[in-house]
């Protein structure tokens, strides 16, 4: 799941939620989508964290100060 875009990891997390917002899901099976749904955030978090330091890498780069703080 590592290797999905950011834009694939957002589809397939949106895919999860309607799945469960349905309600048709059994416990089991939506412990499970649950789960994956968690790694998808995980992944479309550090993309984005790693996007924001890249920007903020270039920016400097620049000549602008610049304060990142990914927290």
């Amino acid at each position: 799941m590592e290797n999905l875009s950011f834009e694939e990891s957002i589809e397939k997390l949106e895919e999860i939620v309607n799945r469960l917002e349905n309600g048709d899901v059994p416990l089991d099976d939506a412990i499970d989508e649950f789960k994956k749904a968690m790694d998808l955030v995980k992944i479309c978090n550090d993309k984005l964290n790693d996007a924001e330091e890249s920007i903020a890498k270039i920016v400097e780069n620049n000549g602008e100060l610049i304060d990142f703080n990914p927290e």
